[in-house]
Formats: structure tokens, C-alpha cells, sequence
């Protein structure tokens, strides 16, 4: 099947775009976070993951193969289907996704849209052992959260608590960053937000 493709993207829609590979134009479904980094005309490498359906024929694309194996690994657990496992990595992120899982947070799980407690829960059953023996990336894309900022107040403070942080854990979030970093691109708080909260395990 379809491992890669590579050509220049031709549209950029809310969860997909169109990649133009010589003339035929793939309608790929991606992370939010790899959809902020292009723009029309851009050529670019997507590693790609194709499912089958009786139904359906979707094609899944990631900017890594680290980004890909994880989605993979996401749908070897009962439940946890494409759409959901993309919403994983677009809301947390590749590393902020291993993150979380390998350090039993069911919290920052469960912010992600369309995973409760329970699918939390075997996320973390079937997979805690498996990203504990991996190397989490501690910077850079792959490891960024990739969900839209809100553009009114305080930008930071907004997007947590958009992703169903109380108020008082997001300031307490947004309060421990230092203040050398108070400066940083709003996606860079969060990105550090995020990354406080999922040090805290769930009691």
C-alpha cells in the first residue's frame, strides 16, 4: 500500500489537504499540528497510512515516522479508532501523547475530544509499557500540542481552558513557567503548560 508521498500541497482544508503528486491529487487526512506548518505550493514528504473500510478508503499522513508509529500503536487499542486516535495527536502531540500515556495521567487524556475515562484508561493499559521504552522527543514539532489558540484575553490561558482545564489549573500551569519564558509565543506557553500538568500524575 501507500507508504509515502511526496509533491506539493494543493489545498489546505480544517483536518485535511490535498497533496498534488503529479498530476492526481490525494485527499489526506492529518494532524493539526502538521497542517499549521504548510502552505499551498509547498512541496513536502508525508508518511502515509491507508484503511480500508467496506465503505470507505482513507488516507492517514503524518510529518514523521515517528508521528505515524505512534498513531499506529493509538489504534491497536480496543476502541480507539483513526478518527480518535488523530484527535490524539492533534490535541497533545506525538511526545505529550507518549508523555501521558507512560505516565498514567488519565487527566490530560481526557481532555482530548471524544476520549473518556474509560478509553483513558485502556490507552494507558495496553500501551504505558510500550512508550515507557521509547524515547519521548522533549522539544521540538513533533512534541508540540497542535490545537488551534484562541485569538481574545489571554491567549494561553484561553486555549487550556478550551481543552477542559479549570481555571485554577491552568493559571497554576501558566504560573510555573519561568519567567525568562514569559516572553515565548503563546503556542510555546501552552506547549510548556501542557507539559507541567502532565507531570502530575492522577491520585
Amino acid at each position: 500500500m501507500i507508504g509515502m508521498l511526496r509533491g506539493k500541497v494543493w489545498e489546505i482544508q480544517t483536518d485535511k489537504l490535498i497533496l498534488d503528486v503529479q498530476g492526481v491529487g490525494y485527499l489526506i487526512a492529518t494532524p493539526y499540528g502538521l497542517l499549521t506548518k504548510l502552505h499551498p505550493d509547498q512541496e513536502v514528504t508525508i508518511y502515509t497510512h491507508v484503511i480500508l473500510r467496506e465503505d470507505e478508503l482513507a488516507l492517514y499522513g503524518f510529518s514523521s515516522v515517528a508521528e505515524k508509529e505512534v498513531f499506529l500503536m493509538l489504534l491497536t487499542v480496543s476502541g480507539v479508532g483513526p478518527k480518535a486516535a488523530l484527535s490524539i495527536l492533534s490535541t497533545l502531540g506525538t511526545g505529550q501523547t507518549e508523555s501521558a500515556i507512560a505516565s498514567e495521567n488519565i487527566t490530560i487524556l481526557t481532555k482530548v475530544p471524544g476520549i473518556g475515562k474509560k478509553t483513558a484508561q485502556r490507552l494507558i493499559l495496553e500501551l504505558k509499557e510500550k512508550f515507557k521504552d521509547r524515547v519521548i522527543p522533549s522539544d521540538g514539532a513533533e512534541s508540540s500540542p497542535a490545537m488551534p489558540l484562541l485569538a481574545s484575553g489571554s491567549e494561553a490561558m484561553e486555549t487550556l481552558l478550551a481543552l477542559g482545564f479549570s481555571q485554577e489549573e491552568a493559571k497554576k500551569a501558566l504560573q510555573s513557567l519561568p519567567v525568562t519564558d514569559q516572553g515565548m509565543s503563546t503556542e510555546e506557553q501552552v506547549r510548556l503548560a501542557l507539559r507541567s500538568l502532565a507531570a502530575i500524575k492522577p491520585v
